[in-house]
C-alpha cells in the first residue's frame, strides 16, 4: 500500500474506535451537551425579557435571536473538553505506548481523534440548535449560502480548538488535569459578545471581551443567521481559526512525537 492510503486506512480505524468509546461512555459527553442547554433555557426563560431591553428589543423572541448563536460557539467550546480528556486518558493507560509498537501510522491516532472529536462538535451543535428551534428561535432571511458559510465557520472553529484540546490532552499529565486545562475553552464564551454585546461592557474590560477567538466566531455567525453587520469580523473569525489550528497541530505533533520518558 501506498503511505497515503496506510494513513487513510489506519486514521479510519482510529476513528472508528474512538466514536465507538464515545457511543459506549456517552456520561461525558452528555454532561458537557447539559451546560450549554442549560444555559440557553435559563438565560431565555428567566432572565430573556430582561436581557432583550439590553441588547435593544422587544420582547424575549429577541433576545432568543441573538444568545443561539452564542450558544452553539460554547456548545464547540465544551465538547472538546472531552477531547482533551479522551486524549490524556489514552496516553496515561498505556495503549498509545501498544500503538507506537505496531506497524500503523504514526499520526493516524491524533487524526482519528481530532476528526472524531469535529464529528461529535457537529452533531452537538444540531442538537443544541434543535432546542434554540424548539424554543422560538428563528433565521433570518439568510441564504443557502450564509447557511453554507455559517455550517462552514463551525467546522472550522470546531477543528481549531479540538487541535488546541489535543494539545491540551497530550501535555497533562492525566485526566483531570486536561480537564481543568481545557477549562477556559468553557469560560471565554461566558466573556464575549455570547450574552450581551461587546460595547456595553465596562470599559476596563471590554478588550478582554473584544480580543479573544470567540467574539468574532459569534458575531460572523450571528451576522450569517440574522443578517447583522459582520464587519472585520469575518476575517478576524477566520484568523483566529487558523491560527488556532496550526498552533494546536504542531503543538500536538511536537508532544506526541516525543520520545516517552
Amino acid at each position: 500500500m501506498s503511505s497515503l492510503s496506510l494513513a487513510v486506512r489506519d486514521s479510519s480505524t482510529m476513528l472508528r474506535r474512538n466514536l465507538l468509546h464515545a457511543r459506549r461512555y456517552p456520561s461525558l459527553t452528555l454532561n458537557l451537551l447539559l451546560t450549554p442547554v442549560m444555559l440557553l433555557l435559563l438565560f431565555v426563560y428567566i432572565f430573556g425579557d430582561v436581557m432583550s431591553v439590553g441588547i435593544g428589543g422587544t420582547d424575549r423572541s429577541d433576545y432568543i435571536a441573538y444568545i443561539v448563536p452564542g450558544i452553539l460557539m460554547m456548545t464547540i467550546g465544551g465538547t472538546v473538553v472531552g477531547t482533551a480528556v479522551s486524549v490524556s486518558t489514552d496516553m496515561n493507560e498505556g495503549i498509545i505506548a501498544r500503538f507506537r509498537t505496531m506497524a500503523i501510522h504514526r499520526g493516524s491516532v491524533l487524526i482519528g481523534h481530532v476528526v472524531g472529536s469535529v464529528l461529535q462538535c457537529v452533531a452537538s451543535v444540531i442538537l443544541v440548535g434543535a432546542v434554540g428551534v424548539a424554543i422560538g428561535f428563528r433565521s433570518t432571511d439568510a441564504t443557502a449560502l450564509e447557511w453554507l458559510a455559517a455550517f462552514g465557520l463551525l467546522v472550522l472553529f470546531a477543528l481549531a480548538l479540538t487541535w488546541i484540546a489535543v494539545g491540551m490532552g497530550l501535555a497533562s499529565p492525566n485526566a483531570e488535569a486536561a480537564a481543568n486545562s481545557a477549562q477556559p475553552l468553557i469560560l471565554l464564551p461566558l466573556i464575549s459578545s455570547a450574552f450581551i454585546p461587546a460595547d456595553t461592557m465596562p470599559g476596563w474590560f471590554r478588550p478582554i471581551a473584544e480580543y479573544q477567538p470567540f467574539t468574532p466566531a459569534i458575531e460572523t455567525l450571528r451576522g450569517l443567521l440574522l443578517g447583522t453587520e459582520i464587519g472585520h469580523n469575518g476575517w478576524l473569525a477566520v484568523a483566529w481559526c487558523l491560527g488556532l489550528a496550526v498552533l494546536g497541530y504542531f503543538w500536538s505533533a511536537s508532544t506526541f512525537n516525543r520520545d516517552p520518558k
